[in-house]
């Protein structure tokens, strides 16, 4: 495949709008990703849109963007990354600023609180929703030590008031330590 100047700007355009016109983050934006990089631009195997699904989501950081990096990084190496990660992040920091913009200016608005109030209520549903669905997986995986440090982290968080940052940091810590001592053993996973 040709890398030339339109070959570039089909790939920001292309990150740029589904940036600009998916609501729902990265797992709405992924099936996107595949239809337009692997189904309209054949720039990408099935297989590999998988794989970079699965490596953005087990990567720290917005799923989205993640995996535009990847896309971008596996058809057209650095500048394709550097070029996805722009077209992927532009839109929702202009949208941002121009709602934050906004939202100094009408602060006080009743209807403006109102339409806060019911966003965080749909945010608050869709992670639920997401927590519940991920949650489920572990469990059905059976695995003593996920499912553990899943209700430890829980209860820490909601019951004790323990800071978030502070269990994510726990939580790494005891991933990386899971992943050494399962690669010692022959690459069984604890």
């Amino acid at each position: 495949m040709k890398k030339d100047l339109r070959f570039y700007l089909r790939l920001f355009a292309s990150t740029f709008t589904l940036s600009a016109f998916t609501f729902g983050g990265g797992y709405v934006m992924i099936p996107l990703m595949q239809r337009k990089f692997v189904d309209k631009f054949h720039w990408l195997e099935k297989e590999e849109m998988l794989d970079i699904a699965a490596i953005a989501q087990s990567s720290p950081g917005a799923i989205a963007v993640n995996a535009a990096i990847l896309i971008g990084y596996r058809v057209a190496g650095l500048p394709g990354a550097l070029i996805s990660i722009i077209g992927t992040v532009l839109p929702p920091l202009l949208l941002l600023s121009v709602i934050s913009y906004f939202y100094i200016a009408f602060k006080n608005s009743g209807a403006v609180r109102a339409v806060l109030w019911g966003m965080q209520v749909a945010v608050g549903a869709v992670i639920a929703d997401i927590v519940l669905s991920m949650g489920m997986e572990v469990v059905k995986k059976k695995q003593w030590l996920p499912i553990t440090v899943m209700l430890l982290s829980f209860a820490a968080v909601c019951v004790f008031g323990v800071n978030v940052m502070l269990i994510i940091l726990i939580c790494g810590a005891i991933g990386a330590l899971t992943t050494l001592y399962s690669q010692r053993k022959g690459g069984k996973q604890a």
